[in-house]
């Protein structure tokens, strides 16, 4: 006797089926869905995510290049050609320099004090300044005015927010020094990139009459806090000029009259008898090490050494001090 087939044995067929096989039924199910993407390309997955961060990073720098070089391209006239680098906002830190820097008028949108700071006659009259000015004072702790301030600054609790520092071109400055009926003294840095060693120039040129410093636009250093803070205030009255070429420059201002004294080691002429000194002079200093370009050096009417014992030779701050020191003393004794 014929056993009943097994409850689920046996497949129903539906009406009109010829009830063949399945043949190939499924077939697109069993192919899958092709190979697995890339872990970069599933949006799910962590290298997806950085994949997306490197390529926003890269269109970021692709756009401040191309508004670098629509920058660079314009070479028209303006103070706007003339502007720092940056268009970020700076800081001016150390309590002279603030103070200096509020009583010349800068402009500033915040003046920072560091949480119970000393409260110097210093401090108090910037506190002051910027009350009569209406500009905000805003409270920090000391890490945060560090970090604002940056490694290398020495803030002494107070620091000045101000905008982009404005350069002077140097024609204009040497046409307004000749304009007041003064005897044009400059400093110009060749390959000098230490902001500090800047700012010393632009102290030692405020103390000795100089009428201000030239910096090329390139492989230079800049006016930015450590500048500020090395010039102690003087960079308030003390212009700086970035010249687009500095050998084009000073061709220029030995056209207008102007002397062009180089500083190196091996000069052909000591300091002491510099017999140009009570010229229209720019005095040029060259960075420690490599000193003047050659070009540079070409371009001066004289090369002037200035004698020295025990080291090989002066960094660019010390040299031009010493220098503007000997002209100055050389000018006032002509004047007696």
């Amino acid at each position: 006797m014929a056993r009943a087939p097994r409850a689920g044995s046996v497949r129903k067929v539906k009406k009109g089926s010829t009830g063949k096989g399945s043949g190939g039924q499924g077939r697109q199910a069993l192919e899958g869905k092709g190979p697995t993407p890339k872990a970069e390309d599933r949006e799910y997955h962590p290298a997806y995510r950085k994949k997306m961060l490197a390529e926003r990073a890269a269109q970021k720098r692709g756009a401040q290049r191309g508004g670098q070089q629509g920058a660079r391209s314009n070479t028209g006239g303006g103070a706007a050609q003339r502007r720092a680098k940056s268009d970020d906002t700076e800081l001016v830190t150390g309590r002279n320099s603030v103070v200096e820097a509020l009583r010349a008028g800068i402009p500033a949108t915040t003046l920072y004090i560091a949480a119970r700071a000393e409260m110097d006659d210093r401090v108090k009259e910037a506190l002051a300044a910027a009350a009569h000015r209406g500009i905000p004072v805003l409270e920090v702790m000391r890490p945060e005015l560090d970090r604002m301030a940056g490694r290398d600054a020495v803030h002494q609790g107070l620091a000045l927010k101000v905008p982009p520092y404005e350069y002077a071109h140097p024609a204009e400055l040497l046409d307004l020094t000749i304009r007041k009926g003064q005897k044009p003294l400059f400093v110009a840095l060749d390959g000098v990139t230490d902001p500090r060693n800047l700012g010393a120039v632009i102290r030692s040129t405020a103390a000795f009459g100089g009428h201000g410093v030239i910096v090329p636009q390139r492989r230079s250093a800049g006016v930015n806090p450590a500048a500020w803070k090395t010039s102690a205030g003087a960079l308030a009255r003390t212009p700086v000029a970035m010249a687009p070429n500095l050998t084009s420059t000073l061709k220029e201002f030995k056209k207008a009259g102007v002397f062009v004294i180089g500083l190196a080691a091996g000069g052909n002429t000591e300091l002491y008898d510099l017999e140009l000194a009570d010229q229209p002079v720019v005095v040029v200093a060259g960075s420690e090490g490599k000193g003047l370009s050659r070009i540079v050096t070409e371009t001066c009417d004289v090369i002037v050494s200035i004698p020295i014992s025990g080291i090989e030779s002066l960094n660019a701050s010390v040299a031009a001090s010493v220098a503007l020191y000997e002209i100055a003393k050389v000018r006032a004794q002509k004047k007696a």
